[in-house]
Parts: C-alpha cells; structure tokens; sequence
C-alpha cells in the first residue's frame, strides 16, 4: 500500500449463498480524498462498506484500510474508521449526550478526554442545548447528525458514510452535506455511498460506479461528463404543457427523451440539426416554444450512459426508498 492510498481494494468479492453481491471490485482511495460509491440500490453499495469496514466477511479478494489488512488485522483497521450506517445505530432510551460516552467507551476513547471529545462534536453538529434529551424526541435529521458525530468521537483518519441523506427533509440533506464537506476540508478521507447522482456531483472528487456488483468505472465527474459530451442536450418547454415524450422521441436525431418539471430533455447527437425540427414540431402541434436551450451532460447523464439505467429506474429507486423510510422527515 502507498502512503497516498488510505484504502486499496483487490479482487473484493462477496456472495451471499449463490447471489454474487460484489464482483471482483478493484478500486483505490486517496489520503484526504471525498470518494464516492455511487449506483442504484441493490448494486453491492452496502455489501461493499460493510466488508471495508469489518462487518461482513470477504469471500475473497483483499482490501487495505490505512495500511491494515482487513483480513488479517480486522481490529487495527476498525480504530482508524468511523462508520456512520443507513440505519440508525443510536439507543434511543438514551440521551446525546450518554449516545456520545457510550461510544467514546466503546472505541476505547481516554476516560480524560471523553467528556471534552462529546462536547466539541456536540457543539459543531448543533446539538449541545439537546444534549440531556433522549433520542426517541429527536428528528431524524438530528438523528443522523448525531450518527456521525459518535462515528467521530475517536478521532478516525476515514469516515465511512453509507446513505447518509436518504429520507431527510432539504434542510437537513443540506447541513449533513455541508457538515460532511467540512469534515474532509479538516483532512478527513470520506468514503460515501449514494444513489443521489446530484449528490455525488456536489461533493465527490473521484466516484466508483457500481451496477449489479461490478464496478464499471472510476474517474471524476467532470472526466466522466467530458466522455459523453459529444451527446447533446436540448432543454425545451412548451405551452399548453401536455404530454409530449412519444411525439418528441420519434423527432429524427432524437436518441431519449426525459421530462424534468415542465420542461423536456432530449439526447441529440446534433442540435443544430434538431433545433429546427422542434420549431417545425411546435407549429405543426399548435404550441408555443417557451424556452429552448442546450445543456451541457450531467453526471446523471453519464450515469445512464455507463449503466444503461433509465433516469426513471434512478427516480423510482428514489421514490421506494422515502416510501421504505417512512416519508422525509428532518
């Protein structure tokens, strides 16, 4: 392992049974680095963390975590991570504050230093006026807050987050991004999961695309949006709004059309040649062209292009995780 590297994957490989989870994953982080996992559920997002992190045995293959091998020293590599999980792993009869030392005891945090370390955190999720209220009264955004903050209490060099936004409200979405970004300012190396491709976009510098346990590609959003540039994007929106997609997909030099609000996203291979089509089209329909402009490729974009996913698969996957999750709640 390079000192750069603080986690090397080789040949990781998980089955449950015949069900082949992850499939020979080879991927490197850097020291200090904002990394992304990024695909829909299912993919062996989950599966992955938890063999990085201890929690699920490897079937084969190898993985190093600030230079200890998982395999053969599973409890080194545990005390340099923090692990915050999907699920909430908080005792709710508990208070923030007895959350915290709970934690601190656990990861064998000095007696002396316990009381300081709960405190800091305390201070800067925003939670130290809560500190004597159990966690059953929190919201669900101040329960994730709280998550990261005891996966913090021993000071980690990494930070594994395994869908930490799923299920908030916009709000608390924002701050836990916000208090995340912050943390790998301070030198932390952050390893996430996502199925939020927007997300990953915001906080990423490098992202793993994982799809039914492969891992498909490795690179930085802006490389991977530069690959499928030569794919035009025309945005346009109509009056009276009506539904159009079938209409504008039979439109020559139209690969995929999507609908985002009011407006329609067509895949072109060339725009100067579809432009005057839509504007034959609107007449030809008796509409009127609101708005038309040409986008650049999103990193949503390159997503499906990757995966062969369609952006409605991505949104439903959205959708059954907030009805699984109870709704967003803050």
């Amino acid at each position: 392992m390079t000192s750069e590297n603080a986690i090397e994957v080789s040949n990781l490989t998980k089955y449950y049974g015949d069900l082949l989870a992850v499939d020979h994953a080879n991927f490197e982080v850097y020291r200090g680095e904002f990394f992304g996992l990024l695909g829909p559920n299912g993919a062996g997002k989950t599966t992955t963390i938890r063999m990085l992190t201890g929690q699920t045995k490897l079937t084969s293959g190898n993985a190093v975590i600030a230079t200890f091998d998982i395999r053969h020293q599973p409890t080194k590599a545990k005390e340099r991570v923090g692990v915050v999980p999907e699920v909430s792993n908080l005792y709710d009869e508990m208070s923030a504050w007895d959350n915290l030392i709970f934690a601190a005891q656990l990861y064998s945090v000095p007696k002396n230093e316990r009381d300081k370390r709960a405190k800091e955190l305390l201070d800067q999720f925003g939670l130290y006026e809560r500190r004597s209220d159990h966690v059953s009264n929190f919201s669900r955004g101040m329960k994730r807050r709280l998550t990261i903050a005891a996966a913090l209490i021993h000071k980690p060099d990494i930070l594994f987050l395994d869908e930490p936004t799923t299920g908030l409200d916009v709000q608390s979405s924002r701050m836990i991004r916000n208090l995340i970004k912050k943390l790998n300012e301070s030198g932390v190396t952050v390893f996430l999961t996502t199925h939020y491709i927007e997300e990953a976009d915001q906080l990423c510098q490098r992202v793993a695309i994982i799809n039914q346990g492969k891992i498909v590609v490795v690179d930085n959003p802006e490389k991977l949006k530069a690959a499928i540039e030569q794919h035009h994007i025309i945005e346009i929106s109509f009056s009276p709004a009506q539904d159009l997609n079938d209409k504008l997909q039979s439109l020559k030099h139209v690969s995929r059309v999507s609908r985002v609000g009011d407006k329609f996203r067509l895949h072109v291979e060339d725009a100067s040649e579809v432009i005057p089509l839509l504007t034959d089209f609107a007449r030809e329909n008796s509409l009127k062209i609101i708005s038309i402009n040409t986008l650049k490729p999103s990193l949503e974009d390159a997503f499906i292009e990757i995966t062969g996913l369609s952006p409605e698969v991505m949104t439903s996957e959205k959708e059954a995780v907030k009805r699984q999750k109870g709704g967003s709640v803050g």
